[in-house]
């Protein structure tokens, strides 16, 4: 199934893609505002964990409720956002696996190879291990490097198979969002 066939009417529960939108909404807009008042205000922090709580437990509802909330589920948007949610449960590595394992198992077109791309390293990296996709960085003295990559004579390949763009634009687009 490809994404582009999905259309607001055959989505099967539009309920619960307007609100992981919503829920994406208030985790961008409090990261966002962390990061500005990072760069200019440090003193002032928007940080609030509870965000990606509320979100979790909420996730957690709705994958008992749905399954993996698919392209055909929630549309295209529906499913990166509930990815996108995961991603940001690193206080909950172990939901952030059954997510990744739930993922993989769908269906080719359903879930975006990029976001299993994505949440493979977050997990990978969250449980002490090597990275496959070059997508996690840490912040050294003001310069971010990505963390340990295994195979990285291979991470071009994987990137291109996993639909990501090269890492020497990963890593520049990174640097002007974070630096």
């Amino acid at each position: 199934m490809n994404s582009e066939e999905i259309t607001p009417e055959k989505v099967l529960y539009s309920e619960i893609s307007f609100e992981l939108a919503e829920m994406v909404r208030v985790d961008q807009e409090m990261r966002q505002k962390s990061l500005e008042s990072m760069k200019s205000n440090p003193g002032d922090d928007f940080w609030d964990s509870e965000v990606d709580k509320r979100n979790t437990e909420r996730m957690k509802e709705i994958i008992l409720e749905i399954g993996w909330p698919t392209v055909s589920k929630v549309g295209a948007g529906g499913m990166r956002d509930a990815w996108l949610i995961v991603q940001h449960a690193d206080h909950d590595l172990d939901f952030q696996k059954q997510c990744l394992e739930l993922m993989k198992n769908e269906p080719e077109g359903e879930v975006g190879k990029t976001e299993i791309g994505y949440l493979e390293d977050r997990t990978r990296v969250n449980s002490g291990q090597e990275q496959l996709y070059g997508t996690q960085f840490y912040d050294k003295d003001g310069v971010y490097i990505p963390r340990p990559i295994k195979d990285e004579e291979n991470l071009e390949q994987r990137r291109a198979e996993a639909g990501m763009e090269p890492m020497s634009e990963y890593k520049k687009h990174f640097e002007e969002k974070y630096s």
